[in-house]
């Protein structure tokens, strides 16, 4: 079984002392990566040579950006530019295989003066009383008389099965990532044979069918709204702004939508996953059209919309927790899988590859409804991630599935909704209906004026049903 690991995100305190030396050994680290990415790249341009990052650091030993920096950190910087190139290099095979349909660039270079994240693998980091001692480069000890700097270490974490630090800059403040080894996952009888398939969407982020009978729809409508308010505040606060402006409120809110977008991924992927294991399931099939998010012509809006939502990144966090648990994961291209009609099972063609008079039997009548050849009404989503499993050629989705898999999937919600306070939706104190706007819109009341009149009756020993006669005058 292979080894797994596991990484702990942890904001750092925004100590001023302490911002100022990651924020050197991050800009160091950044000038140390194009340094050693100029000379990774010339030996590719004039010798045709791929280099690799031990290599590297060891030609790039003599650097000053390496001197001011912990040599053991630097080399890992080193050897992240290499890592770089080596994945250019397969890159480049694929394409040579006619597997990418456009040509890899070479690795291109940071911007000047940013930051980069820095690496300290554990055998240089030591724990002392709870604070993390984190050594410096020899200039830093000789210019600023620092040796080290410590760094809170989370009370959650063991430090035996800790092996690495990251330091990475954020908008606006740093955090600290803790690789530590995974703890090893019971493994579940899974069958291959009853297989999940999946249709990513927009405000249906992923429409799932499976064999087992059960269908269910994670919501993408809340994620959508935080992007959409995302982008609206971005453009307000860069209005009539150079080019390029940015701000510490602009660091705020990207940080924020960052983190709930990392969220959402791992919310996500976890209602797949713990689904699969709940029935037995060992094969998900993905459907995924590459390139799909860079030629997308869905108009202006639309575009913004689809392309703010990190479905990518949920589709690989998918696959890595299904390669932990042992659950094959397949990635389908979809193409024809919303057209074709599942209860007539059509014939899915390949894109490119449609044959001549090519027609589905049912089409899409309005949104989110697909009616087949006989008048049956299906949810669209569904009918196409069934289809998407049939083109995969997946053991029990080659026929027509149960009706209730494709009429009522389940929708559940990465987060709840927001608790509705009784105020709202009952009657005021009065007795009287709330008030309504001219779209029919219950009015949110004046709390104050309620909380006011609930003291009232309160010391009046009345209570809020109680009858109020006129008193004689």
């Amino acid at each position: 079984m292979a080894k797994t690991f596991a990484a702990q995100v942890n904001r750092l305190p925004e100590d001023r002392e302490l911002s100022a030396a990651l924020e050197y050994l991050c800009r160091e680290s950044n000038k140390l990566y194009n340094c050693t990415l100029y000379l990774a790249r010339q030996l590719y341009f004039k010798a045709d040579k791929f280099s690799n990052g031990r290599w590297l650091s060891t030609e790039m030993k003599r650097n000053p950006h390496l001197k001011a920096l912990y040599t053991s950190a630097a080399q890992q910087t080193c050897i992240s530019v290499g890592e770089a190139f080596k994945s250019f290099k397969e890159l480049l095979k694929l394409w040579r295989k006619g597997e990418l349909a456009e040509k890899p660039k070479p690795p291109n270079y940071r911007t000047s003066g940013g930051l980069f994240q820095i690496s300290y693998p554990k055998r240089w980091l030591k724990l002392v009383e709870g604070m993390v001692r984190v050594p410096m480069g020899t200039a830093c000890k000789v210019w600023f008389n620092l040796p080290e700097i410590f760094l809170p270490f989370p009370s959650n974490l063991d430090w035996g099965k800790v092996r690495e630090l990251q330091i990475v800059p954020r908008a606006g403040y740093f955090d600290a990532v803790w690789i530590c080894e995974g703890s090893p996952v019971d493994r579940v009888d899974l069958d291959p044979n009853k297989a999940l398939s999946i249709d990513p969407g927009l405000d249906n982020w992923l429409t799932c069918t499976t064999t087992e009978g059960t269908s269910f729809i994670v919501d993408g409508k809340h994620l959508k709204s935080l992007n959409q308010w995302y982008n609206k505040r971005v453009a307000s606060i860069k209005e009539d702004k150079p080019q390029g402006f940015w701000c510490n409120l602009l660091d705020r809110i990207t940080g924020k939508r960052n983190r709930q977008m990392r969220d959402a991924v791992n919310k996500a992927a976890r209602i797949v996953i713990d689904h699969c294991l709940e029935h037995g399931i060992g094969t998900i099939v993905f459907g995924w059209n590459k390139g799909q998010k860079q030629r997308s012509d869905l108009g202006r809006k639309t575009n913004q919309k689809f392309v703010s939502v990190p479905t990518a990144r949920l589709k690989k966090r998918i696959q890595q927790l299904a390669e932990q648990y042992g659950i094959i994961f397949i990635e389908q291209e979809e193409s024809y899988t919303s057209k074709a009609s599942v209860l007539d099972l059509d014939e899915i063609p390949v894109f490119g590859e449609k044959p001549e008079g090519w027609n589905p039997s049912g089409k899409r009548v309005k949104r989110g409804l697909y009616r087949s050849a006989d008048g049956t009404e299906v949810n669209a989503d569904a009918n196409g991630s069934w289809n998407i499993g049939r083109k995969a050629n997946v053991t029990g989705m080659q026929g027509t599935p149960a009706r209730g898999v494709l009429t009522s999937p389940k929708r559940l919600r990465l987060w709840d909704l927001p608790h509705v306070d009784p105020i709202r939706s009952a009657e005021t104190p009065s007795g009287e209906s709330p008030s309504r706007d001219s779209r029919g819109v219950v009015k949110p009341p004046n709390y104050q004026q309620v909380l006011n009149g609930l003291n009232s009756w309160r010391l009046s020993g009345l209570s809020p049903n109680s009858t109020l006669t006129k008193p004689d005058l």
